[in-house]
């Protein structure tokens, strides 16, 4: 797939997308955050593709956030600013929904909309010179692709206050502290983590990864009560799976599953 702001690539069930704009730390400009969506919805609609990983270009940013000089350039000129295009800041941020696991590898600054795309992955991992924060208020803005609704949700709400209310930025370390990440390694060791969790997903029986993250998801929005009772449903979808008959036979049989996706 050749898009303009992003590199592409897939092998062994994952799609790896990274952010290209590495001059530009990585920006989001309107056509980054529609080549976002083009390449978020192969993922999405590509049976091949089980796991994406997400990470930035250079050894600097995984996105210093929205473009705010392509932004000042389209108010001088009277045009849309690019923090409202066709597609949402980031593409896959909103209204998007995605049961295939995500992973972001956070290889440098990871600020605003950069943080925020960030937080729609399912699993963080980040350069131990990784900075992250969300500077909006800074600019007479808010985090509005997410980062106001997700980062509570995400860590401590004390710690998100503090970082949305000053604009301020943590370490690798602090995010690791509270949870915001799972893994912090040198940036030489970023991307063969993120491939080795990937590749463990990939391990796994495909469609139920899927479920597991949707009952996951939706569980959190309900009570503890409710949530128990669709579990049920989840379990019912699976049974009816060729990959539900094909786990306990290799298990009996002690040898490796072949799942399918079906």
């Amino acid at each position: 797939m050749q898009l303009e702001t992003l590199l592409f690539e897939t092998h062994d069930h994952k799609a790896v997308v990274t952010l290209n704009r590495p001059d530009r730390m990585n920006a989001l400009s309107r056509q980054m955050s529609e080549d976002l969506f083009t390449a978020f919805s192969e993922v999405k609609s590509n049976p091949d593709i089980w796991v994406a990983i997400l990470t930035g270009a250079g050894e600097k940013a995984f996105s210093a956030g929205a473009d705010l000089k392509e932004s000042s350039e389209d108010r001088k000129r009277g045009a849309t600013p690019n923090f409202a295009p066709s597609r949402p800041v980031g593409g896959f941020l909103k209204n998007f929904l995605l049961w295939k696991p995500t992973i972001a590898a956070i290889n440098g600054f990871a600020l605003g909309g950069g943080l925020e795309m960030a937080l729609a992955c399912d699993i963080r991992i980040a350069a131990d010179h990784a900075r992250l924060g969300l500077p909006e208020v800074k600019w007479s803005l808010i985090a509005a692709a997410g980062g106001v609704s997700r980062l509570p949700r995400s860590i401590p709400r004390a710690v998100a206050m503090r970082m949305v209310l000053t604009g301020e930025p943590i370490t690798a370390q602090q995010a690791l502290q509270w949870g915001l990440v799972t893994d912090v390694v040198p940036l030489k060791d970023l991307l063969p983590l993120a491939h080795r969790l990937a590749d463990t997903i990939c391990q796994n029986a495909p469609l139920a990864v899927r479920t597991a993250k949707e009952a996951v998801s939706k569980g959190l929005e309900m009570s503890l009560e409710t949530a128990l009772v669709h579990e049920e449903e989840y379990v019912k979808r699976l049974v009816a799976t060729e990959d539900f008959l094909e786990g306990p036979r290799a298990f009996a049989e002690k040898r490796k599953p072949n799942f399918k996706g079906r």
